[in-house]
């Protein structure tokens, strides 16, 4: 007999087993199994097989495979397993209230004289989504390093051409190489800060704070950037408000939010910071007088890279990870970050904070 008919099948000549039922230890697999007839119809499925593919808590066993899952390339395995004696690798996708992705190994044996083929189902939804963040994160590096790279390569060809003797025109070749080179370096430091608060390695030491204070800091370090194009900043925190957070951690979400304001508002426009008081919480806003977003752009403007108009984003500049940055922080504080706008008036972000334990 067979490992797997030892597992499926007891004789009245057995012993009462010292250790856990077969069906138990299948049970606490967290592969799905099953077990399939020569007619095709289901023998035996664990578990983990009953949660994933019964509809209505239906039984799985004495259907055919094709009423439990409707895939050809899944039919065509077990029947090939069961005619042929093949063993086969198949990929099915289902897509039910979620979408899930197997990787099955149909293999074919025998328990008491009967063919038989048992189907090992392997969840791969997860590793197959990993694939498409690692795709397209590195599209996006490949993309936001680019530009400045050809930039940067395209003038120092020039200078080394002969520019370099050109004293109207070196220092502004000069300037925009540096202009560029930063731009690098900060895509590479948001890289990293944001690698590293998902890799959980970023610890927050949350304590109450002067918020007015730290925005009128916020404000000081913008402020040449505001004045460029003429965007007033008003801070509307009244004197002695305290919001319990890390210090540092809460800068670097204000600045980036302020940041923004001030990049994607209308010429002397105005960006305004306030904080609402709630029961357990306290939310932080940050408003601009922009032109808004739009409806569809809301739910993925904090996944990182996604920008509602690259060729205005390369214009003002940023490296599309900030608003994830800020995500992440606020989360990490056991709290959460949400925008909201009308087209035509402007944005709002939150940073919605718990207040301390007393």
């Amino acid at each position: 007999m067979t490992l797997l008919g030892t597992l499926f099948t007891k004789t009245d000549a057995d012993p009462e087993p010292e250790r856990p039922e077969p069906s138990g230890v299948l049970d606490a697999l967290r592969e799905s199994l099953i077990i399939v007839s020569d007619n095709l119809r289901v023998l035996s499925a664990n578990e983990p097989a009953r949660l994933a593919f019964a509809r209505k808590d239906e039984p799985l066993v004495g259907k055919r495979i094709t009423e439990v899952i409707r895939d050809f390339g899944l039919h065509e395995a077990f029947d090939r397993a069961l005619k042929n004696g093949k063993s086969s690798v198949v990929r099915i996708e289902l897509i039910d209230l979620d979408r899930k992705v197997y990787e099955v190994r149909v293999v074919p044996f025998e328990m008491e004289g009967a063919k038989r083929a048992i189907g090992v189902f392997y969840d791969i939804t997860q590793i197959e989504h990993l694939e498409r963040v690692r795709q397209v994160f590195l599209s996006n590096i490949s993309h936001e390093l680019r530009t400045p790279l050809t930039s940067i390569l395209a003038f120092v060809e020039t200078l080394e051409d002969g520019a370099i003797d050109d004293d109207a025109n070196k220092r502004r070749f000069l300037s925009v190489i540096r202009k560029n080179a930063e731009r690098m370096r900060h895509l590479i430091d948001d890289i990293s800060e944001l690698s590293s608060i998902e890799a959980g390695n970023v610890r927050i030491e949350p304590k109450q704070l002067d918020l007015n204070g730290l925005v009128r800091e916020v404000f000081a370090s913008l402020s040449a950037k505001a004045a460029e194009r003429s965007i007033y900043l008003e801070n509307e925190i009244e004197p002695g408000v305290r919001v319990f957070a890390d210090i540092i951690r809460l800068e670097q979400m204000l600045t980036n939010l302020v940041d923004n304001a001030i990049k994607f508002n209308t010429a002397e426009g105005t960006v305004t910071v306030r904080c609402l008081d709630k029961p357990d919480s306290q939310v932080i806003e940050v408003a601009d007088t922009g032109e808004g977003i739009m409806r569809e752009h809301l739910q993925r403007i904090f996944e990182r890279f996604y920008r509602i108009d690259r060729a205005r984003s390369r214009e003002v500049g940023g490296t599309g990870l900030g608003l994830a940055i800020v995500k992440h922080l606020a989360r990490l504080h056991g709290g959460e970050v949400t925008v909201s706008s009308v087209l035509g008036e402007g944005s709002t972000f939150r940073i919605e904070l718990p207040k301390a334990e007393e």
